[in-house]
């Protein structure tokens, strides 16, 4: 057989794999690693398995993962997204759909220290539907506006996915934090419109709260200082160069810690529980990014990666209509895979097209977690709509993807902007260099 034909081989047994609930890195690493031993040698394949692994779990750069998933533990330990939800109430809960909208704008602060969309989606949820209930919200909503906003832990820096996107590209951390920022401040803004103008033609799905007195609102924002003055530290020291991103999410760390014990959250038994929260996340991030790198070498070795850029080339099609199906694979991906799982394994296949089409880089990483968001809250995977169930189960399952559906449409509005419009996404990056 010719590598390609092997290569196809490859991904049928992979895809044969996940349908049978085998983890995405195992997947990948036993695909790549047989491959890999069928068209060189049992000896060469093992080698490259075992120097493969070494290299990526002893590589400088992925030491920014764990430190950013380490700050997004202790912020969510320190109560941190508490003090973001109550500001966020007290400036616009009078509005109509008020509590929704504070919802989306305290998921949206507590994405930029958290970089993780479950955890975004779980820390809110937790606060904002006993509060909507009580208030006598529709569930479909609360639930929807909750699992939709938590999305942006994956898109407004600094975020995992990003992070797993820049080391499979060999893009620049930094770079790549800037472009998600002003996307993600528009998308906040996009959720947060949209839960109001349900709100408005629909009153009775969520009342309009009672206005607070200004100094409430004033003490309120006050309260919630700390959340912004972290996200600058980190996100700030990226943008003028004063630190690495390893650095940065160390002191993202500290500092969250530090908060937390200030504001006295954080025991010692909760310290204990949050690093090994974060510790168990980062073993999978990087068990997923080894096995997409060992499948990377299966899948250069067979060519199949450049047979498709010069197919596609040999077509003549549009680069944006190329660019089109690429994202169309992503969200039809996204139905089934969790995000992360669906980057490090697609990457390694889409990324050398969009190279020879001519797409920036950093633009496509905005893309592709855009589209990524998508899956987070579609059926049947969802991972934010079943967080929502766990915190909520007497809201119906169909309820809450009933809930989300509004909310799709600010995505594919947002993706059609940074389409159209690159330098929303490459403007900060730009001043950057």
């Amino acid at each position: 057989m010719s590598p390609s034909e092997v290569g196809l081989i490859g991904i049928a047994l992979l895809l044969l794999l996940l349908l049978l609930r085998m983890h995405v890195a195992l997947a990948m690493a036993l695909v790549g690693f047989l491959g890999l031993a069928y068209l060189t040698s049992f000896e060469v394949a093992a080698s490259l398995l075992a120097k493969e692994f070494f290299a990526q779990f002893s590589a400088y750069s992925l030491s920014a993962i764990p430190m950013f998933v380490l700050m997004g533990s202790f912020a969510q330990a320190a109560g941190l997204g508490e003090q973001l939800y109550r500001a966020a109430r007290a400036l616009v809960g009078a509005v109509p759909g008020g509590l929704s909208v504070a919802t989306v704008l305290a998921c949206g602060g507590f994405a930029a220290i958290s970089g993780s969309s479950a955890a975004t989606a779980a820390t809110m949820g937790r606060m904002a539907l006993p509060e909507m209930r009580r208030y006598g919200y529709n569930l479909a909503l609360a639930g929807g506006s909750v699992a939709a906003a938590g999305t942006l832990g994956i898109l407004i820096p600094p975020s995992t996915v990003l992070l797993v996107y820049a080391f499979l590209a060999q893009q620049p951390v930094g770079p790549l934090f800037m472009a998600g920022l002003l996307p993600g401040i528009l998308l906040t803004l996009l959720f947060a419109l949209t839960a109001y103008l349900i709100c408005r033609a629909r009153p009775d799905l969520g009342p309009t709260l009672p206005p607070v007195p200004w100094g409430q609102r004033l003490r309120a924002s006050l309260a919630a200082w700390p959340v912004l003055l972290l996200f600058l530290l980190v996100v700030g020291g990226l943008f003028f160069g004063w630190y690495g991103p390893t650095q940065a999410g160390a002191v993202g760390a500290a500092g969250a810690l530090v908060l937390g014990l200030l504001n006295r959250r954080i025991s010692l038994w909760g310290l204990l529980e949050a690093t090994q929260d974060a510790l168990r996340t980062s073993t999978v991030i990087l068990a997923l990014i080894a096995g997409a790198m060992v499948f990377g070498r299966f899948m250069a070795v067979t060519r199949i990666p450049f047979d498709i850029g010069q197919w596609i080339g040999g077509l003549e099609l549009p680069p944006y209509l190329v660019f089109a199906i690429i994202v169309l694979i992503f969200f039809v991906g996204g139905f089934f895979m969790d995000s992360m799982a669906l980057v490090v394994l697609l990457m390694p296949v889409v990324y050398p097209v969009v190279l020879q089409l001519g797409f920036d880089p950093i633009w496509f990483g905005v893309i592709i977690v855009l589209v990524s968001e998508l899956g987070v809250i579609t059926p049947p995977v969802g991972i934010n709509v079943y967080v929502i169930k766990g915190i909520a189960p007497e809201i119906p399952l169909a309820a809450l993807f009933r809930g989300i559906m509004p909310y799709i449409l600010p995505i594919l509005l947002m993706i059609g902007l940074l389409t159209r419009w690159p330098q929303i996404a490459l403007w900060l990056p730009g001043l950057a260099r």
